[in-house]
């Protein structure tokens, strides 16, 4: 696969079309637009949205392949929730004029929970705390064949373009293919300007930087801390919701990202869609990203990553230093 390939054009497209749904419904956002899953995670509208997009995209242009997403439309299609299925068909309507509640339901559901040797996985808001407050969060899309990501693709329409104008202009889109390296895109730029990513050269613990779930649910933030101490750190970690923590790790903005399960849930798997597209995109920048034993991460196994335990994502100098760390 090269970067003019019709995967990353359709990907590509997919992504942007519903990173600009989800900011109409940021823009628009009121009380009436949350519900709650059954684990009691927010979803909102622009979830169901983006993912009926992206589905249909990618189906239109791939009819034979899978997509592995984070939702389905069960909730949407209950009586009690009539109004908010309404409200999701009147964004996509903003894109896709005339299209039916039903339609919007069928796109959602393009999206499955099986994995075949090829199939696309995706995480239509991923950080979706972080959108309601208005903070970070990701359109996280990847393809993987024969377990191995081997295109990823994740907009992030709240994060800052340049590091050292962390005020100045924000919607980054990054892009990575295997074996052709990691880039990152104005979102609202052309798409042919494609900046090459390149991780820290950073060799010296001390100096080193990392970037941690905000969610203390989501990671033992008490662990990443006693590592950073152990390795000598002095920058207090960069806290961010989403697989924008990758991104950071990608241009060099955070020598590692960590993520040790919380223990309150030790024996937590992570799910393929919440680390497929960033990690790739990591790791064509030159870094290195395995789980917490050091072993590679496994897509292959279903909708979690069953044969690894947490995630560590680094510029590769300091990742056997930090594994190291985490055996003490």
């Amino acid at each position: 696969m090269d970067l003019s390939s019709a995967e990353v054009s359709t990907g590509l497209s997919a992504v942007l079309l519903a990173s600009q749904l989800c900011q109409k419904v940021r823009r628009d956002l009121t009380s009436g637009a949350t519900i709650e899953k059954n684990d009691r995670t927010p979803v909102t509208i622009a979830d169901y949205g983006s993912q009926a997009i992206i589905c249909k995209i990618i189906r239109e242009n791939f009819p034979n392949d899978v997509i592995v997403g984070e939702e389905d439309s069960t909730e949407l299609r209950r009586p009690e929730r009539k109004n908010l299925l309404e409200k999701v068909t009147h964004y996509v309507e903003d894109f896709y004029p005339n299209t039916s509640s039903r339609e919007v339901c069928e796109w959602i559901d393009f999206g499955t929970h099986t994995v075949q040797k090829r199939f696309w996985t995706l995480d239509p808001i991923d950080g979706t705390k972080g959108f309601l407050r208005g903070d970070q969060y990701a359109i996280a899309l990847a393809l993987i064949e024969e377990g191995i990501v081997k295109l990823g693709l994740m907009a992030c329409p709240n994060l800052y373009l340049d590091r050292d104008h962390r005020n100045g202009k924000k919607g980054s889109v990054f892009l990575a293919v295997r074996g052709k390296g990691s880039f990152q895109m104005d979102m609202e730029g052309e798409r042919g300007k494609r900046r090459m990513l390149s991780v820290s050269k950073v060799g010296d613990p001390a100096k080193a930087s990392f970037t941690e779930s905000i969610e203390p649910d989501h990671a033992d933030h008490l662990t990443h801390l006693k590592i950073a101490q152990r390795l000598g750190m002095r920058e207090p970690p960069l806290k961010m919701d989403s697989q924008a923590k990758y991104g950071m790790v990608a241009r060099g903005e955070a020598t590692f990202y960590l993520r040790v399960p919380s223990p309150s849930e030790p024996g937590y798997k992570e799910k393929i869609w919440d680390h497929a597209a960033g990690a790739i995109i990591a790791e064509e920048a030159g870094g290195k990203v395995t789980d917490l034993n050091g072993k590679s991460l496994d897509f292959s196994c279903g909708i979690r990553l069953e044969k690894n335990r947490g995630i560590l994502a680094s510029n590769g100098i300091l990742h056997e230093v930090v594994l190291k760390a985490l055996e003490v």
